[in-house]
């Protein structure tokens, strides 16, 4: 078999290099979280063997740990690699910056690189960031959006994510780690509580910088809420255009729709809740601007995600372990690539930007005016466009319920702004189609959306 170092793994010829060993642990949990270190092998890829044994076992478990900070408990074990004995030691972790003989260091490729004081610092910064949301809120279970819950539930128990039905809104929290001995955390709060400290602020501007702007909302609410809204202001003021050369029209957004969805719910998820400063969503002549207010990680690269093989690095992972269960995001450092590959496969440019207060994912606008981003586009009649304007809302209307089955028609008029009559008008015609049904009250029941 071939073997050779990587970011995740170091080899080590004998136990004779024991010291370089923690210290190259050290470094591979501080980059990635986790590491292997292979005993009998050289660096090469050469493999010599290990005799092992109960005092070894022993004396490489004591050097870990007690020359580690926070301490290290690896795993040893004796491997067979082409027909020899080995021993690999793994080791796992999140809890650092970790040191090793009073120093720090960090995987740089195949080596191990002693981390400068900023770099510590930084660590340490993230590390305090990662706490807030287990911190106890001062909102309490009555200020918890029960319909919001029970529409979680739905999606997770759709997704296969969790198995269990609603009680409660304590019980549910509790099963999903919210609460700590019947409180709220601060997880919970931006989670399912309308009033917290979120906020979202949307605009439009004339250019492509700040300086004047055409529109400007601010969101508030609970994280679904806010994401729901932000997506719905930018579909609604992105141009869109109709493929006309097949037998059944095709509409176009000038950005891929999932990329938009994927940059908001990571932009939510991942930010430092305990800074003030709201998302963003920017609409410029050239371009759309996702802004989250969370550093990007320290030690690695937007692009490094590209190929999708790199560790996720979570800020909030009981948020996000939250959000994946209702499959508002997937796992495993995904989203990044996600959005580059949909933007890549239409010819969209992207690119993921570390800003001193915090992180941006650009889309460029294609320049259809110009005739590029859009082939064999055919041309409108006014009728057609009046169709193109209600095919859009049914739609929105659509893409709304799928959201929130428990949404009222007066909530929906709200998030589109227009009038109630409009939307029961295009609920009539949904559910003609044979689309969309009603289960249960007005007030009680839910939408089920029809294949």
């Amino acid at each position: 078999m071939t073997l050779r170092e990587s970011e995740t793994v170091e080899f080590k010829k004998s136990t004779a290099e024991l010291k370089q060993a923690v210290i190259s642990m050290v470094a591979m949990l501080n980059k990635s979280g986790h590491g292997e270190v292979y005993f009998g092998i050289a660096d090469d890829g050469r493999v010599f063997g290990q005799p092992s044994g109960r005092m070894t076992f022993k004396d490489i478990t004591q050097a870990m740990v007690d020359n580690t900070e926070p301490k290290i408990y690896p795993k040893v074990e004796t491997r067979n690699i082409d027909g020899m004995d080995c021993i690999v030691v793994t080791g796992d972790g999140r809890q650092g910056p970790y040191f090793a003989y009073d120093r720090a260091y960090v995987r740089v490729g195949e080596s191990d690189k002693a981390m400068s004081s900023h770099e510590i610092e930084a660590r340490f910064l993230e590390k305090k960031q990662w706490l807030w949301e287990k911190e106890l809120s001062e909102k309490t279970l009555s200020d918890v959006n029960e319909k919001t819950v029970r529409e979680f539930m739905r999606k997770a128990k759709a997704a296969k994510r969790i198995d269990f039905d609603f009680e409660s809104v304590q019980i549910a929290l509790n099963k999903l780690g919210l609460l700590h001995k019947d409180q709220l955390t601060k997880a919970a709060e931006v989670l399912f509580c309308d009033e917290n400290s979120m906020e979202v602020q949307a605009a439009i501007f004339a250019g492509t910088d700040k300086l004047t702007f055409l529109d400007i909302k601010s969101f508030k609410g609970n994280l679904f809420t806010l994401r729901h809204e932000a997506e719905v202001y930018v579909e609604s003021h992105m141009r869109w255009r109709a493929d006309l050369s097949e037998s059944r029209r095709k509409e176009i957004p000038e950005i891929p729709v999932r990329a938009l969805a994927e940059a908001i719910g990571n932009s939510l998820c991942h930010r430092d809740f305990s800074n003030p400063k709201g998302n963003e969503v920017a609409i410029f002549k050239d371009r759309i601007d996702i802004y989250n207010p969370g550093l990007f990680p320290q030690g690695v690269n937007p692009e490094d995600f590209f190929t999708g093989h790199e560790q996720s690095v979570l800020r909030n992972p009981l948020i996000a372990e939250t959000l994946y269960k209702s499959k508002d995001i997937e796992r495993w450092a995904s989203g990044i690539k996600r959005i580059h590959d949909e933007c890549e496969a239409v010819g969209v440019r992207v690119e993921f930007k570390r800003m001193k207060t915090g992180f941006v994912v650009s889309f460029y606008k294609p320049k259809w005016e110009e005739g590029e981003g859009l082939e064999q586009v055919g041309q409108e009649s006014k009728v057609e466009s009046k169709v193109k304007s209600k095919v859009k809302s049914s739609e929105k209307v659509v893409d709304i319920i799928f959201k929130n089955a428990s949404i009222t028609v007066p909530e929906i008029a709200g998030l589109l702004d227009m009038s109630t009559a409009g939307i029961e008008k295009i609920v009539r015609i949904l559910k003609k189609q044979g689309r969309l049904r009603r289960v249960g009250s007005d007030k009680g029941g839910h939408w089920e959306i029809q294949a």
